[in-house]
């Protein structure tokens, strides 16, 4: 099937922002580029790096509407009206490699390596999450996602148990398990997130002490601690739900929150847990605490 790519020109600090804009405007792919040969060095482990000078690549079915697509972005703040772009067709090819090859073993913290399953691992004596991204969002290449894994290795999780409030693709609660946890709870409102997580629990050879559910069918329980990578909305709005799972004592990790959010669902938070510093990486962050026993 024929493709067209939508190629835009931008400086790094906004190409994550662009690359989203891409996505939720129809894009099956998206891809960062460096547009002017600008040598790198290495990333540290768990790092994603992008060129100071960075193309961002969109790619579309040939029978898109691309005007709608062009209307769309020319409202955005960043890259406004008339914005400069290129638009070139492309010809059809295995996308399931090309995707597949993207994708390398990536290290958070000390202990802990994710792991596409279809790649040798890097240190077998490490904590290996062996993973298959896509049915559901979660790969450990996006910085919520980095923060709380370099947040769980940090962590003793050996005989404690773990909500996964928004599992996902299962990366966290996974993550958790083969870092010691005794049994996960993952939650999540997309049946297919559920399936992601099993599978790739699976994958792990760990789905025995994994358990999922729809919100509404999700059980009164209380754990060691809680994982919640979503969004400041619902952190916001699902605050008493997401703390009732949450034993006192115990622990808690909140992410998918632009930076410039952090402060407001600290305070939030603060009621119930006594919160750890805030935790940054590019325009995201972390924040965490223990539940107070009072």
């Amino acid at each position: 099937m024929p493709w067209i790519q939508l190629k835009i020109n931008t400086q790094a600090e906004v190409a994550e922002q662009i690359g989203d804009m891409l996505s939720a405007n129809g894009a099956q792919a998206v891809t960062f580029v460096d547009a002017k040969d600008t040598p790198m060095y290495e990333p540290k482990p768990g790092e994603v790096m992008l060129w100071p000078d960075t193309q961002v690549v969109g790619l579309y079915d040939a029978e898109f509407d691309m005007k709608r697509v062009i209307s769309q972005l020319e409202k955005s703040k960043i890259l406004g009206k008339n914005f400069t772009h290129k638009m070139d067709p492309l010809e059809d090819k295995d996308w399931e490699r090309e995707w597949m090859e993207n994708f390398h073993p990536i290290q958070f913290g000390k202990r802990l390596w994710i792991c596409p399953s279809w790649r040798d691992v890097p240190d077998p004596n490490a904590v290996n999450v062996m993973l298959d991204p896509g049915l559901a969002f979660g790969t450990g290449t996006h910085p919520t996602t980095s923060l709380c894994l370099q947040w769980l290795d940090g962590l003793q999780l050996e005989h404690k148990t773990v909500v996964d409030f928004g599992c996902g693709s299962g990366i966290l609660g996974i993550a958790a398990l083969k870092l010691g946890a005794e049994s996960v709870i993952g939650i999540d409102i997309d049946p297919q997130a559920l399936l992601a997580s099993m599978d790739n629990a699976g994958r792990n050879n760990i789905a025995d002490r994994l358990t999922v559910f729809l919100p509404k069918d999700q059980p009164q329980t209380q754990a060691d601690v809680v994982l919640a990578n979503i969004l400041a909305g619902p952190l916001r709005e699902l605050r008493p739900v997401i703390t009732d799972y949450c034993k006192p004592g115990g622990l808690i990790v909140l992410s998918g929150i632009l930076a410039n959010q952090a402060e407001e669902i600290n305070l939030l938070y603060a009621q119930d847990f006594v919160m750890q510093p805030i935790a940054i990486e590019g325009e995201w962050a972390r924040v965490s605490g223990q539940k107070k026993t009072i």
